[in-house]
């Protein structure tokens, strides 16, 4: 059994009084799934820098990450078609300001903004979409104490 274990960011802006996520589609046997930026850990690596690097990467855009929010999903790699191995997605919070996208084009074919309903819509899997409920949730509570 091998386990692997990637790091992202579920990043956001604010525009027009609406939040908006930071949605990638895949490209290869991934294209038609959407989801966060994420990588895999390089040797040495903690999960924050591995998002940040990641992140960077795939999407060209500089985050900081809130210091009090982290997700994680586990699951088996056997939709693709290693039914013993198991993956890790470890996801950080992050908000972006006045960037612009500079896509990696090996890893990914298409960034979107998309409001919360949208992007709940588009997510394909129910990790992806607990993982960003738990954001909005985060962010919603967030607000109301400010």
């Amino acid at each position: 059994m091998a386990d692997e274990k990637a790091c992202g960011i579920i990043i956001y802006k604010n525009e027009n009084n609406t939040r908006k996520y930071v949605i990638i589609r895949g490209v290869g046997i991934y294209q038609g799934y959407y989801g966060f930026p994420k990588g895999h850990m390089e040797t040495g690596e903690t999960e924050q820098e591995t998002a940040i690097r990641e992140v960077k990467e795939e999407t060209g855009l500089d985050v900081v990450l809130y210091d009090d929010f982290r997700t994680v999903d586990e699951h088996p790699l056997a939709r693709e078609g290693r039914p013993n191995d198991r993956k890790t997605n470890v996801y950080f919070l992050a908000e972006y300001h006045g960037q612009e996208f500079v896509m990696q084009k090996s890893e990914v074919s298409e960034i979107v903004l998309m409001d919360y309903d949208e992007a709940m819509k588009c997510l394909q899997y129910e990790e992806s979409r607990r993982e960003l409920t738990e954001a909005e949730e985060y962010l919603r509570k967030r607000d109301s104490e400010t």
